[in-house]
């Protein structure tokens, strides 16, 4: 059974560091990708990468402060933010799907989210 649980959110000042984590189940596909949701907003894609060849994609508003990486021996993908703003305040989900894309419709499987707030 496809299962993604996102870890890692909590709340801190601008300028600060977070390091979000999403589980996934084995086989679930070959694109993983980081979704933000503020309130009364789509989700916006905000990093990609190819669990196998390791091909990242980011959001021009987070390139330079956030890094995507992923540890398939144990199914963990990690979402490392530094330099955060306001801005990035929203619920940051996990997903999988069959393109290396920053686009919510190509991707199959969703994550329950973890909530991320940025205070000035």
């Amino acid at each position: 059974e496809a299962s993604l649980v996102e870890s890692g959110g909590a709340s801190v000042q601008a300028g600060g560091s977070l390091r979000l984590s999403c589980k996934y189940s084995r086989y679930i596909s070959r694109y993983l990708a980081w979704f933000r949701q503020a309130p009364g907003e789509d989700r916006l894609g905000v990093a990609a990468i190819s669990i196998y060849a390791g091909t990242t994609l980011y959001t021009d508003s987070v390139k330079g402060r956030f890094t995507v990486s992923v540890d398939d021996n144990v199914y963990v993908m990690t979402l490392e933010m530094s330099n955060l703003r306001p801005e990035d305040t929203g619920i940051y989900f996990c997903a999988a799907g069959s393109v290396l894309s920053l686009g919510a419709p190509d991707f199959d499987f969703w994550g329950q989210g973890t909530q991320v707030t940025v205070s000035a």
